[in-house]
C-alpha cells in the first residue's frame, strides 16, 4: 500500500498588506489527532484575527473538514483543502493563522493569501510517498561503493553510509522490490554482502519515488 504524507510538521510566515500569514502543516492520523492540534493552536495563538485549517484525516481521502474562521465564505478554508487535495495528501492537516494588519485584502487577495501559506507550510514539511518498505544493513567493499548509485538507482531506495573497515550500509528498499535488489546486490557483491533485516515499516520516500 502506498499514500501521499507528509515527512515532517512545515511552516511558513509572510506578511501581505501588514497582514501577518503563518501557515502549519502537520501528519494527524485521525480526526481526534486534528482536533487536538488546533484546540492547541487556538492557545497558542489566541490573539489572531484568524486561526483557518482544513484537513484529510483518514487514510482514503474521505474524512474532509474545512473552516474560514471568520473569513469571507470560501475565502480560506477551501482554497488551504484544495491545495491538500492537489497534491493527493492523506492524514494531513494545515492551519494558516491571520493577524489583521488593517488593509482589506478582498476576496481574491485571501484565497491567494490561504493558498499561498499552505503551499509554503506544505514545502517546508515535504511531501513523500510512503511505501511499505524494507530497512536492511550489509557491507561493502571500498572498491564497490562508488559503483553502488549507479548500479541500484533504480530501485528507488534511500541509504545512509558509515566507512570503518568497510563501507556500512542502512537501506531502505520499497518491499515490491526486495527480492529484485536483494539478488542483484548478491551478484554485485560476488555474494559477499550479508544484507539484515533491521525492520518493515511504511517508509517515507522522498524525490524521485514516483510523486
Amino acid at each position: 500500500m502506498s499514500f501521499i504524507c507528509l515527512r515532517r510538521e512545515g511552516e511558513a510566515a509572510f506578511e501581505i498588506e501588514r497582514s501577518r500569514f503563518i501557515g502549519r502543516a502537520v501528519r494527524v492520523r485521525n480526526e481526534e489527532e486534528a482536533k487536538a492540534f488546533l484546540a492547541e493552536l487556538r492557545k497558542k495563538e489566541s490573539g489572531a484575527t484568524h486561526n483557518c485549517f482544513a484537513y484529510v484525516a483518514d487514510r482514503a481521502g474521505n474524512l474532509l473538514r474545512f473552516s474560514d474562521d471568520g473569513e469571507p465564505s470560501g475565502t480560506a478554508g477551501m482554497p488551504i483543502l484544495e491545495v491538500i487535495r492537489a497534491k493527493k495528501l492523506v492524514e494531513t492537516l494545515v492551519a494558516v493563522t491571520r493577524y489583521f494588519g488593517g488593509i482589506k485584502l478582498g476576496a481574491g487577495g485571501l484565497v491567494r493569501a490561504y493558498s499561498r501559506a499552505a503551499s509554503e507550510a506544505l514545502e517546508a514539511a515535504e511531501v513523500c510517498l510512503y511505501r511499505d518498505a524494507v530497512h536492511l544493513s550489509f557491507q561493502l567493499d571500498y572498491g564497490l561503493h562508488p559503483l553502488f548509485g549507479r548500479q541500484f538507482s533504480g530501485f528507488g531506495c534511500e541509504w545512509t553510509v558509515e566507512f570503518g573497515a568497510q563501507v556500512d550500509y542502512r537501506l531502505w528498499c520499497p518491499a515490491d522490490r526486495e527480492g529484485e535488489f536483494l539478488s542483484k546486490l548478491a551478484d554485485f557483491s560476488l555474494g559477499r554482502a550479508e544484507p539484515e533485516l533491521l525492520e518493515r515499516a511504511e517508509y517515507p520516500f522522498g524525490e524521485g519515488a514516483g510523486l
